[in-house]
């Protein structure tokens, strides 16, 4: 069994960690815009393209982290 914290499957996990992040931040801040809800002390609108394009590069990302950690 290979050892779960060594060095090349860290760097994969943290890049899966990096992914996930990105879909789960970005996805967040779509689902309340479309609700109407705002953080605290916001000054400008949602960027929906921007954070529909950081979406895609997170998932982008958290595929191949988790195609890394399968493979390897």
């Amino acid at each position: 069994m290979a050892d779960f914290f060594d060095l090349d499957s860290l760097l994969a996990q943290l890049i899966l960690a990096l992914g996930a992040a990105l879909v789960a931040g970005n996805a967040y801040a779509l689902v309340m815009a479309r609700r109407g809800i705002r953080p605290k002390n916001a000054a400008g609108d949602l960027r929906k393209g921007r954070a529909w394009f950081l979406l895609v590069v997170g998932l982008v990302i958290a595929i191949w982290g988790l195609a890394s950690l399968i493979s390897g």
